[in-house]
Parts: C-alpha cells; structure tokens; sequence
C-alpha cells in the first residue's frame, strides 16, 4: 500500500514517508521528518524540524509537531529532535516541540496516547505510553511523566516536575511539585489520594489496592519524620512492587518538591 499525498501538501525533500502514510490537504512536512506506516495527517498539519513520527498515528487538522522550543536558549541548527511513538490520536491544534541543546536535547513521547484539543507538550519532556491529555493540558519544559497518566483539561505542569505512572492529575490544576505514582492532584495542586477510579479500571487487584491504601496512609501520615515513615513502608510492603515504584519515585533526584496533602 503506497503513500497518500493531497496535491496541496508540501513534502519537502529529503522526508521519509512509510507505507500507507496519508498527507491530507495543506499539510507541510519538513525535510528532516520520518512518519511510520499507516499515520495519517488529516488537513493543515505541520511536522518540521528533526521529527519522527510513529506508525499508525492519526494527526487532526492544525496541530504542530517539531517546532523549535519555546526557549531563549534556543538556536536555530541545534542538534534537538522530537520522537512520538506508535498509535498516537492528536487532535486539533496540539503542539509538540523538539528539545533544546542545554536540555535532554530531545522531547519523547510514548505509544498509544490520546492528546486532545490545545494540549501542549514543551521542549524536553518525556511523556510516557497510554498518555492521556484533555483539552489544554500543558507541560512546562523538561517535566517526566510515567504510563498511563492523566492529565485533566486545562491542567498545567511546572518545569522539571515529575508525575508517576497511573497518577490523575485534575482539571485545571496547576501542579507545582513531583506526584507520586498512582497519585491523584486536587484542582489545587495538592496530593488528593489515590488514583484509586484508574487502579480499577485497569483491573488492578483488590489486594493491591489496599496496599497501596495502606502504604499510603503511613506515607503521609502527621506523626513522624517523613524520611522515616518512607523507611518504614518500603520494609512493610517489601513484597509489593507497586508500592515499591512509589519508594524508587521518593528516593529518585528531584528538582521540584513533593506535592503533599493539604493538611500539611
């Protein structure tokens, strides 16, 4: 099945466009690009700069994947790229930017996201697989985030913040601090529980629940030195390698604080 390309799409020489690419209406595809097999841009879609394009995408109308960071520190001809992964759906007017030189260099996404209307993914960033963004959802420069995370419409990440996989981040949140995996951030910022909707439906068992339940409840207890409330749920929950990601995620460098329950 060979490529698609509408008579008014530019392709610019030097793109690689894999078998079953469909290049609709309008669309401009820069030199430096590679799109995977059976992706689709459906109208007006830019793709510029070192990009590459997993296979089986489907890009909406107006989105803008590979412009050059939003940074100062930016210089045109740097060695930056962005890699998006497999069976991504990127809806309209997304935008993804390449990394920046005095950053990681490269801007990473993971397979089977879901990006909808204006969400924003900075220079730098990784963000993992089964990544979801509602309207507007934004990530600041350099943040990380794990899979299967959730980012609520509007929501806004700072630069260099952290989010652990199966984390929920709420609707028009602006997230100051590292959340911790299967966490779950109010519509304030603040650590709100577990993402506990998430862990069912992804058929996480009722076990495992309750000890990350339990796990949790000692973690953020008010009694105690916190360092040594980390100490005692990682021995108390050895065996569970759920909790056990959230002791790696608290003991891993950080350049943001902890989002924290607002009681604290």
């Amino acid at each position: 099945m060979g490529t698609e390309i509408h008579p008014t799409a530019i392709v610019e020489d030097g793109a690689v466009l894999g078998d079953g690419v469909s290049v609709g209406p309008y669309c401009v595809i820069g030199a430096q690009v590679k799109i995977g097999a059976g992706t689709k841009l459906q109208t007006h879609v830019a793709v510029s700069g070192n990009t590459k394009l997993g296979e089986n995408c489907v890009v909406y109308p107006f989105a803008v994947l590979g412009a050059p960071a939003q940074d100062f520190k930016h210089k045109d001809g740097d060695p930056v790229s962005l890699e998006i992964g497999n069976r991504n759906v990127i809806r309209e007017h997304v935008t993804m930017h390449m990394g920046t030189q005095a950053g990681r260099g490269k801007t990473e996404v993971g397979d089977d996201g879901f990006f909808m209307v204006g969400s924003h993914i900075a220079h730098d960033c990784v963000v993992g697989h089964h990544a979801v963004f509602a309207n507007n959802a934004t990530l600041g420069g350099g943040s990380k985030l794990g899979d299967y995370v959730i980012m609520g419409g509007l929501s806004a990440l700072h630069q260099q913040c952290r989010i652990g996989h199966h984390a929920f981040v709420g609707g028009g949140c602006a997230v100051v601090g590292d959340l911790i995996p299967f966490g779950m951030a109010d519509n304030h910022g603040y650590l709100a529980g577990l993402n506990l909707v998430g862990l069912k439906r992804r058929g996480f068992p009722r076990e495992t629940i309750h000890d990350l339940r339990a796990a949790y409840r000692l973690l953020f207890a008010e009694e105690g030195a916190f360092a040594e409330r980390i100490e005692d749920t990682a021995r108390i929950f050895e065996n569970s390698k759920e909790v056990q990601s959230i002791i790696e995620f608290l003991k891993a460098p950080a350049k943001r604080p902890l989002c924290f329950p607002q009681s604290r």
